[in-house]
């Protein structure tokens, strides 16, 4: 299940995470992130326990929008021990994004 992130969760859930977090930044209005959304679902429930799939929505929240200076979306940020470790832009498919989370 991803969890939505936002400024009063960001700490505990991201930055605070035993386990790595991939950040999902996007929009309702996108296209590419409505295309990828599925991918997203079903990698969360395949990783469940081991890593964390949370999303940021850009219009509701952009001061992390900017903390991560997100420029284009959908864009990716893996963090693990509450640093980035990992970022990528675009439509990928869901092998490629778990091997960037590495569980």
């Amino acid at each position: 299940m991803t969890l939505a992130i936002s400024s009063e969760n960001f700490k505990k859930e991201v930055l605070e995470s035993e386990v790595p977090v991939l950040l999902d930044f996007w929009a309702s209005w996108c296209g590419p992130c409505k295309m990828i959304e599925p991918i997203v679902e079903e990698l969360s429930h395949d990783v469940n326990g081991l890593a964390k799939v949370g999303k940021v929505n850009v219009d509701l929240e952009q001061s992390l929008s900017q903390l991560y200076a997100v420029m284009s979306i959908p864009t990716f940020i893996i963090i693990k021990d509450g640093k980035e470790v990992s970022r990528f832009v675009g439509y990928r498919d869901k092998a490629f994004i778990r091997s960037q989370l590495g569980v």
